[in-house]
């Protein structure tokens, strides 16, 4: 055991001061400042009584460089230490020099440069080329150099038993010549490197890789690809210590677990793979990072929303719901935590997420990768209750069918804070269209409206409002009536109703003594009230439309009323017949009534004297029939006819209502005529009258 442990720390040792010899010199690659603490002097002291400036003093804490010129010109150099009390000598071999035949140095500095300003090296005023122990001469003359020369460059910081500080040095070149470098040539470095992390908020800070939990192993090689950028024949190593990156020493090359304090350094090294003696094979660009907690911390949430209409879902805006501050994270939404583990089924529409209650799984996802996850609760608001209703309203009399509804009286909730908007249909209350804007005066037969039932939170259930038209109640018995016109009547509307307002001011069920006319009476049942109207007619009066007088028979003809009819000519007696026999001549009255049994219609009529034979022998005596005696009469003619119905003479107002048996101023022939004499009466009516019979003319021949 004791052996393995030795050999181990040997090879610790070999790797830590690996440098500090000649042969494993560190290349330097541009003209890019150099920071380095050199410990320790390697494997062996090379210039211990190499015939230099440095040969008293030997090697304490050194470093060697080897350095390849790009173009030529002069060079320069401060060595600088971070303490003024640090003692730094240094050697310059070359051009061209091998460590196993390096010669005397070209300059040699072994001044004791300690105190203000301590720095040392090459300038361009110096035209010392050595200078020994004791001296206080920090530096010396430049050097020419021409391209592809290489020299070495030894550095050593001083100690002695009685001063034995210790500390970094900063060396910076100067004058005009340029130092080769990978970094610095575009056909080897195509690509520019890409520093590992962000950058930090203070420029002077280490870069900062993020990681998202400090309990984690980091494996540092998933920076590589990062800083490497694509660039071929490089590689990048890790490490703790800035020497140990610049000498490649102890990289960190398995994961481990990191804090957020320790500075950490990336070594990137460069190997031409054609040429293993190419003297850039060494050179190295470091940086520095550290690590920065990006572990995010989310919160579970609930989200609320309506579950409009009991349908059972609502709408629900999942990027709504507190779970994190951050707004540059990415959020993914799964409907289980097995959807979430396996990426499957995330929800792509979370803006607009349509689900009952339950719980949704979101994935926080930081700008730097980190992860983190929350539950969101997915609940609905309370519930509004509603209940269907009914609304009955009395019809509008002008359209019995329709009625005026008042929506805002339906009792459909009793919950308070909730606000109500009527609409025709189902779907114009959930879209919200076509509203009913006059709710309180509605007019619309019976049928089905909706109400759409919200609250503060934009919740909404629709509940359903029956309107039920009451159709008017009218009475069964008061119908209108035919009376006779000097007669009253009585107007009976019926019991059942629960009030009577008449226009006769009555508000008794019947009203009695009305005549003829129109009446209404106002009828209620329960809150309606329908008009009823009723109109007492009089009854139409027979009309005697014709009145035939044969000799002493008058036969009356009569049209309108309510048959059957009755006739006198007394207006005592009255019989069924409309034939009267056996009347005298002169003037009689006739009296008609029909079935109603009003006052009798009264026509005046005359029955003619008859006469049946004429002489026409002009001596006086039957020479004429004449009925001038009826000139009063309307429209009086008289017609003669033969036995053959022919007309032979008109008499009337022109030859005075009178024949004297000529026909064309020609006397007849001896025989039987006929005549009838027509008339209309001087009444109302203008009863027609016929009067008609026969004569027998006696013609002298």
């Amino acid at each position: 055991m004791r052996r393995l442990l030795l050999f181990i720390l040997f090879c610790v040792y070999q790797t830590f001061y690996s440098q500090a010899d000649c042969a494993t010199a560190l290349a330097v690659c541009g003209n890019s400042d150099i920071t380095y603490s050199p410990t320790g002097y390697g494997n062996i002291k090379e210039l211990v009584n190499s015939g230099t400036c440095l040969d008293a003093s030997g090697e304490h804490n050194s470093i060697w460089y080897k350095i390849t010129i790009a173009t030529g010109g002069t060079l320069t150099f401060d060595l600088v230490p971070n303490n003024p009390d640090a003692d730094y000598d240094w050697a310059i071999y070359g051009p061209n020099v091998t460590c196993g035949n390096l010669g005397a140095p070209i300059r040699c500095n072994a001044a004791t440069v300690i105190g203000v300003g301590p720095s040392t090296g090459l300038n361009m005023t110096s035209t010392l080329l050595s200078a020994v122990g004791g001296s206080t001469t920090p530096y010396c003359k430049y050097l020419d150099v021409l391209p592809g020369q290489t020299y070495y460059l030894f550095i050593d910081n001083w100690v002695s038993s009685t001063s034995s500080t210790t500390a970094p040095f900063s060396l910076t070149w100067g004058g005009t010549a340029t130092l080769a470098s990978p970094f610095t040539d575009p056909n080897i470095q195509i690509y520019p490197f890409n520093p590992p992390g962000v950058a930090p908020v203070n420029p002077a800070d280490p870069r900062e890789v993020i990681i998202c939990s400090s309990s984690e192993l980091f494996d540092f090689s998933t920076l590589s690809p990062g800083i490497l950028n694509g660039n071929q024949n490089f590689s990048v190593s890790y490490h703790t210590s800035q020497n140990e990156a610049l000498t490649g020493a102890n990289p960190i090359t398995v994961p481990q677990i990191v804090n957020t304090t320790t500075v950490f350094y990336y070594s990137i090294s460069y190997t031409d793979a054609t040429n293993p003696d190419n003297p850039l094979n060494k050179c190295k660009q470091i940086g520095k990072f550290k690590f920065k907690d990006g572990s995010i911390t989310v919160k579970n949430a609930t989200l609320t929303a309506c579950n409009n209409n009991n349908a059972g879902t609502a709408l629900f805006d999942l990027t709504s719901a507190d779970v994190i501050s951050n707004p540059n994270v990415i959020k993914k939404y799964y409907h289980s935590m097995a959807d979430l583990t396996t990426g499957t089924n995330e929800i792509t529409t979370p803006a607009a997420f349509a689900s009952a209650e339950g719980v949704i799984y979101v994935k926080v996802i930081s700008e730097f990768g980190c992860s983190a996850i929350a539950q969101i609760t997915l609940k609905f608001y309370p519930v509004i209750v509603v209940n269907d209703a009914t609304i009955r309203s009395c019809f509008i009399e002008e359209n019995p069918s329709t009625a005026s509804f008042n929506l805002t009286t339906a009792s459909i909730t009793s919950q308070t804070g909730v606000l109500k908007k009527y609409y025709p249909s189902i779907t114009d209350a959930v879209n919200q269209t076509n509203e009913i804007l006059n709710e309180t005066t509605y007019i619309a037969p019976s049928g089905t409206v909706y109400v759409r039932v919200y609250n503060s939170q934009g919740c909404y259930i629709v509940a359903k409002i029956i309107l039920v038209v009451i159709p008017p109640v009218y009475s069964a018995i008061l119908k209108d009536k035919t009376i006779c016109a000097e007669d009253t009547t009585t107007l009976d509307a019926g019991p059942g109703f629960k009030s009577y307002e008449w226009n006769t001011g009555a508000t008794t069920q019947s009203i009695n003594n009305v005549g003829i006319g129109t009446y209404w009476v106002k009828l209620k049942t329960g809150d309606c009230t329908v008009m009823q109207k009723v109109t007492v007619y009089p009854s139409d009066q027979p009309v005697v439309s014709g009145i035939d007088i044969a000799n002493n028979t008058v036969t009356i003809s009569v049209m309108g009323g309510n048959p059957a009819y009755r006739y006198s000519m007394d207006n005592i007696h009255w019989q069924d017949s409309n034939v009267f026999t056996n009347i005298s001549r002169g003037d009689h009255k006739v009296f008609v009534k029909d079935s109603y049994d009003c006052d009798p219609v009264e026509i005046g009529i005359v029955v003619p004297n008859l006469v049946n034979v004429i002489t026409p022998n002009d001596d006086g005596m039957n020479d004429v029939i004449d009925y001038s005696a009826l000139a009063g009469k309307q429209n009086l003619v008289m017609d003669i006819f033969d036995r053959y119905g022919n007309r032979v003479y008109r008499a009337d107002r022109s030859n005075g209502y009178k024949w004297d048996g000529t026909e064309g101023g020609k006397r007849v022939s001896t025989g039987t005529y006929w005549y009838s004499v027509t008339w209309k009466e001087n009444d109302k009516k203008n009863t027609p009258v016929t009067f008609s019979g026969w004569v027998l003319v006696k013609n002298r021949e």
